[in-house]
């Protein structure tokens, strides 16, 4: 029998979670992940404001009450004194994944210049993988899916291709598509 995989979205926004606008980070997540994963998942939503205190407890709640195998967060990576998403993840973690960073960044990079400016983190907590993931749907998106090329060829993959942590993490199949990789769980992801 496959144990349902939970996943936590937490949209970081003063402003949306002050009622000003309404969040199109957590929807823009669920959206792709719905589209993605074959295995069954469900989703813990939280939309907080930018304040380390909060974030911080919120990722503990999700890890350590809720069981969460993977949390994606949406916004307060930037450079503003406000976004304090990664300090916050930082300071829950147990183990830093520096090479999530640096594949955001590296994706991000072929599409805005302002990208190098970004403080993404991924991190470990128990057995949860924790991502700081872009504010905006169309940058999730394409931090999630990758580079390709006018033909469709992927020329940087997306952050979950070749991730072995993530299997490893959740410990099943995920995804409903393949990929150029192929791991021990025979985890597939759409490109």
């Amino acid at each position: 029998m496959i144990n349902t995989v939970k996943i936590g979205l937490v949209s970081i926004s003063d402003r949306a979670s002050s009622g000003v606008y309404q969040d199109l980070g957590i929807p823009a997540l669920a959206e792709w992940l719905d589209q993605a994963l074959s295995s069954p998942h469900h989703t813990i939503s939280r939309l907080i404001a930018d304040e380390q205190a909060l974030i911080e407890a919120t990722l503990k709640d999700l890890v350590d009450t809720e069981g969460c195998h993977l949390i994606l967060t949406t916004g307060g990576t930037g450079p503003a004194l406000r976004d304090v998403t990664p300090d916050a993840t930082l300071a829950i973690a147990d183990r830093i994944m520096p090479g999530f960073g640096e594949q955001m960044r590296q994706i991000s990079l072929h599409y805005v210049p302002t990208a190098i400016l970004s403080r993404q983190v991924g991190v470990i907590r128990k057995q949860c993988l924790i991502l700081n993931l872009p504010g905006q749907p169309k940058s999730i998106k394409e931090t999630l899916e990758g580079v390709k090329d006018e033909n469709g060829k992927v020329l940087v993959n997306g952050i979950f291709c070749r991730s072995a942590l993530l299997h490893s993490a959740v410990r099943r199949p995920l995804y409903r598509n393949p990929c150029s990789h192929r791991c021990q769980f025979q985890t597939q992801i759409r490109h």
